[in-house]
């Protein structure tokens, strides 16, 4: 990985963790957040994926439109590390621990490449 691109995931994962930090309390159900990312198409290629523990939190969470918080929380905390996204909505996904098990017995890392 280049010096650069090292720098700039870094404060990808840094503005995420802010993200994380915050909705750990505020957004009830949510558990992580993680990102993907094809550095040489940046940031059009940026994917943040925010996880919740049930496919039910998930539900209620965009029911009271908690998925919108989260995405001008994000949204907000990528610009402070001089990352723009055009659109959150199409940088952004939900998923949930509950789904992973049950389509890709807990596999993260076959899931994130599959969606």
């Amino acid at each position: 990985m280049q010096k650069t691109v090292k720098k700039l995931d870094q404060n990808v994962i840094k503005a995420l963790t802010n993200v994380c930090e915050l909705a750990k309390q505020q957004v009830l159900g949510f558990e992580w957040i993680t990102h993907t990312a094809s550095y040489a198409r940046f940031p059009s290629s940026l994917a943040v994926i925010c996880v919740f523990d049930t496919d039910a939190s998930l539900a209620r969470a965009k029911l009271e439109e908690q998925d919108v918080f989260l995405r001008r929380q994000i949204q907000a905390q990528l610009l402070k590390v001089g990352v723009k996204l055009k659109d959150a909505r199409h940088h952004v996904r939900f998923d949930s621990e509950q789904a992973c098990a049950a389509q890709n017995n807990g596999n993260w890392q076959l899931r994130l490449k599959t969606h």
